[in-house]
């Protein structure tokens, strides 16, 4: 195994250690907007702006209690030593007062906007702070926590931004994030077994064979309610048979995932949907094809 020198950054320690990376996910929050058409104003805007800043603060709480919790196992492994409390750069006790200063923030701004903004983030705060003292260690409720997550954010952006979500559409979310979860948990088997590297003891009960079965099952899922939506709801709602149209985009940006997915580089979804150029592409010409279905 080669030796990994630590990365140089200007950015303040306190700073990456709330991986502002991973805020990339709450994006999410903005996916009820699209289907909304013409109920899109002003106040849905702001409503799905602060939900998008509120979640940025309470998963970032949740990143900071993690990593000072696991401190010393991250010491320990080959790339999580480089975060800032596991290489010394910010304490664990500074981390945690960090933690609770922005999920009381969070919280309190959350039911202050939306009484249901609120128990939004309070109910994702409690899964993930169960998943990170116990349920991470568990195999499907694992999956189970980190999913739920992405769904929670675009509830938090329907109700925030006072957007009713249709049904299809909460599954296709659920099942998409059943689906990134399962391709992360694969990537991290596939690169424990070609580096040596050591992985995480909840992925280690897992075998390939069983997670590749969760990510197709799960792809599946999301093709079939995502068309189920676009034609019994976005069709009704739009009046024109062009919402079917962006059914090839989403389904082909799917098969584009299961690319990397298969190959063992989801690991970091984040990172796919930050340079997969191809990807990007076709997620432009599905939200295009949506808004041109909506405002049509």
């Amino acid at each position: 195994m080669t030796t990994q020198e630590r990365p140089t950054s200007v950015v303040p320690a306190w700073l990456r250690a709330m991986r502002p990376r991973q805020w990339v996910k709450n994006v999410l929050v903005l996916a009820p907007v699209f289907p909304a058409g013409e109920q899109v104003g002003l106040d849905t805007l702001t409503g799905v702006g602060v939900a998008f800043v509120l979640f940025c603060l309470v998963s970032s709480s949740v990143y900071l209690v993690n990593d000072a919790k696991d401190v010393e196992a991250d010491r320990a492994h080959p790339r999580k030593r480089f975060r800032p409390i596991a290489a010394g750069e910010l304490s664990a006790r500074t981390a945690v007062v960090l933690a609770v200063v922005l999920v009381l923030a969070g919280l309190a701004v959350g039911f202050w906007w939306q009484p249901m903004l609120g128990v939004v983030l309070a109910v994702y705060f409690a899964i993930q702070l169960a998943y990170c003292f116990g349920l991470k260690h568990e195999p499907v409720l694992e999956l189970a926590c980190v999913a739920s997550g992405f769904l929670l954010r675009m509830l938090a952006g329907g109700t925030a931004g006072d957007i009713p979500l249709s049904g299809w559409f909460l599954l296709t979310t659920a099942f998409g994030s059943l689906f990134m979860a399962a391709g992360k948990r694969y990537g991290e088997a596939r690169r424990g077994e070609l580096t040596g590297e050591p992985v995480r003891r909840v992925v280690q009960k897992y075998t390939t064979t069983y997670l590749r079965f969760v990510w197709t099952l799960a792809a599946t899922v999301v093709v079939t309610t995502y068309a189920l939506w676009a034609v019994e709801v976005l069709v009704a709602q739009t009046g024109t048979s062009l919402a079917t149209l962006t059914i090839v985009p989403f389904v082909l940006a799917v098969l584009r995932y299961a690319v990397d997915v298969d190959k063992g580089h989801a690991e970091e979804p984040e990172d796919i949907a930050l340079h997969d150029r191809v990807l990007l592409a076709l997620a432009g010409l599905w939200v295009g094809s949506l808004l041109l279905a909506v405002w049509l």
